[in-house]
């Protein structure tokens, strides 16, 4: 039987209806091989700076990278690394496609792995989310000032950490106090940080605004038994970047994706951060310009927190 008389017999509109299943049919197959073939090498890593430690953090990511996952219709594999420089480094190596950064190791991604800033978290207003960092003393201590630091041990979390070592250390620049006066003692995380205050093995410690929630949730501090030292200004929340290496494809499908989340897929990690936030928004580079003014004029590189 001919296609000539095939067409006679079932007549123009049906013939018609069939080839507009078979269009629709062939656009969907190639749309689901675009969005596979956009993923380097068929999957994508993503990378996060340890700012927290235990399974709610590890489960709070991989429900972010599930959801970015079917996103992009590819595996995303999530890496957790073992401190902030060894993030910048994994990128810089092209071990990580996709990072979540502090504002502090996404200058040194930008400037040493080529790192751009695709979206930030923000509320429900659409305003980026922001955190603050501090230095907290015993309600009993005699120390009242960041001056009077001098010559005591102080926890920092991690030198690349912004809350926990970029700030700290300018608020003991402007009371007039070098830093190298001061017994600075890293932790190696800010739950350790907190900790090493709580049980009394430093004269005071560094809180961010964002640890001091989870571990008052988790009943680890009570604020009460301490005091505020200082506080620094808003600090712009964590952007998630790509890879400057990678192709404007994949940048735009994990830009849409990442913008496209709900806040009901984000609650886990909006836990994480001390927020109540909303969808993500666009990041820029310029978000940062504040902390990279801080980093110049502390003459910070990426050696000096390695």
């Amino acid at each position: 039987m001919t296609f000539r008389r095939v067409t006679l017999m079932l007549g123009v509109s049906t013939v018609l209806a069939l080839a507009l299943v078979t269009t629709i049919a062939s656009s969907a197959v190639a749309a689901t091989a675009t969005a596979a073939n956009v993923c380097p090498d068929g999957s994508v890593n993503f990378g996060v700076e340890p700012y927290d430690t235990g399974a709610q953090f590890t489960a709070a990511y991989e429900a972010l990278t599930g959801v970015l996952s079917k996103q992009l219709n590819c595996p995303v594999n999530l890496i957790i690394t073992d401190n902030y420089t060894d993030e910048v480094e994994a990128m810089k190596a092209g071990k990580i496609d996709v990072g979540e950064f502090g504002p502090l190791g996404y200058i040194f991604a930008h400037q040493i792995a080529d790192a751009e800033p695709v979206a930030v978290f923000a509320n429900m207003n659409g305003t980026p989310v922001t955190y603050t960092a501090a230095l907290w003393v015993p309600a009993d201590s005699p120390i009242t000032t960041v001056a009077e630091l001098k010559g005591k041990t102080v926890a920092f979390s991690d030198p690349g950490s912004t809350s926990g070592n970029l700030m700290p250390r300018y608020a003991m620049i402007k009371a007039g106090l070098n830093p190298d006066e001061v017994k600075i003692e890293f932790a190696g995380s800010h739950p350790a940080a907190l900790l090493a205050l709580v049980n009394g093995k430093v004269d005071a410690g560094e809180i961010n605004s964002q640890q001091q929630a989870t571990a008052t949730a988790a009943h680890q501090f009570d604020a009460s038994k301490f005091r505020v030292l200082w506080r620094s200004a808003p600090l712009q929340n964590d952007p998630i970047t790509v890879r400057g290496a990678l192709s404007p494809a994949f940048k735009a499908a994990v830009r849409k994706g990442l913008l496209a989340m709900k806040p009901s897929e984000l609650k886990l990690v909006d836990a994480e951060l001390g927020v109540n936030a909303g969808p993500m928004i666009a990041a820029t580079d310029a978000m940062f310009d504040p902390i990279r003014a801080i980093v110049n004029l502390e003459h910070l590189s990426i050696s000096a927190i390695g």
